[in-house]
């Protein structure tokens, strides 16, 4: 959604610019933070007719609007130049240059002003409604049911991200307000499902991906924001692979696990289920246990290795015989 809102600002900036004949006027960013809410009016209104799916309808509504700047643009205002470079990678080494004076005094960058407001309503709004967005986020119809306002809250939302995308888009471009919106988020759900620990720590990570990009592009002399938005990516490929519990690598490593200990399980139970009877030492014979359980030969051998390592069997000379706890792993199985 942030992506589609991101580029479906350009015709509310483009007739807010008609209006006012001004690229300063404070007029460009309502009329951009307009067409975003627009947009994700459109996009809900598709999504409600049960016929496209969310991301069906997004992809019709933001093209379509996209268009229409450009096609106003290229109508009335073809002698202006656009820095598509520019739009898209944004320039932050430009951000400081764009001045505000009042009264003859510099007091900063405008940008700064712009976002610390944007911060300041963001922080307000999320502090005073953080319980009815938490419920309304995951359960609308428990929240109209205790009384609140669904619609009106979501869509209160909606305008705050379209007013902080509009604000960041003119120093930063579309592609880093897309990736700082999209991937510390993502970076913060791999860790937790506590939601305000989820919030902190998107916070937290944005700000390290945006001060090491920074001397990324510092180091190579390479666009700013294109080294931030190659950080975000990096940090969430680490955490993704990395992180305990949810990372792709131990993931992997408690599914190798899974799979030894189901194996193992299978062999208790076998050596069990014979236990006490005639038949019990051909069929605790460790060189015909793959035909038993109808394992290859190799793969058996691994899982006698590891049976003995955890001390669920012992050996004598070519016999495995269970051990206590290989006798109670196999009870509670049969259990279970």
């Amino acid at each position: 959604m942030s992506d589609a809102i991101s580029h479906a600002i350009l015709p509310g900036i483009v007739l807010a610019f008609f209006l006012t004949e001004s690229l300063s006027s404070p007029l460009l960013i309502l009329a951009a933070a307009g067409t975003g809410v627009l947009t994700v009016v459109f996009v809900e209104l598709l999504q409600r007719t049960k016929l496209v799916k969310e991301d069906a309808a997004i992809g019709l509504t933001f093209p379509a609007l996209f268009s229409i700047g450009v096609i106003l643009i290229s109508r009335f205002a073809g002698n202006v130049h656009l820095d598509m470079d520019a739009v898209l990678l944004g320039e932050l080494a430009y951000a400081p240059l764009n001045r505000l004076n009042i009264f003859g005094y510099d007091l900063g960058p405008i940008s700064l002003y712009v976002m610390g407001t944007i911060l300041l309503l963001n922080l307000a709004f999320i502090l005073l409604f953080y319980k009815e967005l938490k419920l309304v986020t995951f359960d609308v119809s428990l929240a109209a049911a205790l009384g609140f306002a669904p619609t009106l809250i979501h869509y209160g939302l909606m305008t705050l991200v379209s007013v902080t995308t509009v604000g960041a888009f003119d120093a930063v471009g579309s592609i880093l307000v897309v990736a700082l919106i999209a991937g510390p988020p993502a970076t913060a759900y791999l860790i937790t499902n506590k939601l305000s620990l989820m919030l902190t720590l998107s916070a937290v990570i944005g700000g390290v991906n945006a001060v090491s990009g920074y001397w990324l592009a510092y180091l190579f002399d390479v666009s700013i924001a294109g080294a931030i938005a190659t950080m975000t990516l990096l940090v969430f490929g680490l955490v993704f692979l990395f992180v305990p519990n949810r990372g792709l690598i131990a993931i992997a490593r408690r599914r190798a696990r899974q799979k030894w200990e189901f194996a193992q399980t299978m062999l208790v139970i076998h050596l069990f289920n014979h236990e006490g009877l005639p038949e019990a030492e051909a069929e605790s014979e460790i060189v015909h246990l793959h035909e038993h359980l109808r394992w290859d030969p190799a793969f058996a051998a691994q899982v006698v290795k590891y049976a003995l390592n955890n001390r669920c069997v012992s050996q004598e000379e070519t016999q495995l015989t269970l051990t206590e706890r290989g006798r109670t792993v196999a009870q509670q199985a049969l259990v279970q």
